[in-house]
């Protein structure tokens, strides 16, 4: 019911690379720009006339977004995964579901408006739940809300691709635990650095077979 070793296999056998790099890039490029946007408004509305006092609040800023960064990546990986869902989910089941391969040709990013929606909404849960890392249980707190949320969105892409939404969800419902858990190993790879970078297209091919594996039930 835990497709870890199926999903490893599924990116050389699929060669999902191409999409893997392409996906790295961009979450780069996410990362960059908000640490970009947050440091340039920072440097816009806070004057300090005094150098060194400057460059030791910017440096705090600094740290303080690395390590906020780090901590909403599992909210940005749904908006980055949704641009190449399609086609991740067209390659796997072209290799291991032949008979639930699509006619229609993968789209970009289909569903971007629900995507930018949800990712807003994970975000200012994750915001929500930062100051209470300085009484021990943040930290906690946002692996498990991301778990729920991120296994949940991952899982109902990948059903919603074949059932729609409405059917997705009631098979969600369903299976809470094994999605629950499929958001654990998603989100706990989110924030693991570098590994964080390919984690939207493993969680992808992750849910596809999750979602095959409930389905045959």
């Amino acid at each position: 019911m835990y497709p870890l070793l199926k999903t490893f296999r599924s990116l050389f056998k699929v060669n999902l690379w191409g999409l893997m790099f392409a996906c790295a890039v961009l979450a780069v490029a996410v990362v960059l720009g908000a640490a970009g946007m947050i440091t340039w408004v920072t440097n816009y509305f806070v004057h300090i006339k005094m150098g060194w006092l400057d460059m030791i609040f910017n440096g705090m800023i600094a740290s303080i977004t690395g390590i906020a960064g780090w901590f909403m990546m599992p909210a940005l990986i749904v908006l980055i995964a949704g641009m190449f869902q399609e086609k991740a989910i067209y390659r796997v089941e072209t290799v291991y579901y032949p008979d639930f391969v699509s006619n229609e040709e993968p789209k970009f990013w289909p569903d971007a408006w629900h995507d930018i929606k949800f990712t807003l909404w994970a975000l200012f849960l994750n915001i929500l739940i930062i100051p209470l890392n300085f009484f021990g249980i943040g930290f906690i707190l946002s692996i498990i809300l991301n778990s729920y949320i991120i296994g949940r969105e991952f899982f109902e892409s990948a059903a919603g691709y074949h059932l729609g939404k409405k059917k997705a969800k009631e098979l969600s419902q369903q299976n809470k635990k094994v999605i629950l858990g499929g958001g654990l190993v998603i989100t706990l790879m989110a924030l693991i650095p570098l590994l964080n970078l390919f984690t939207p297209i493993v969680a992808i091919v992750w849910m596809v077979h999750v979602f095959h594996n409930l389905y045959k039930r």
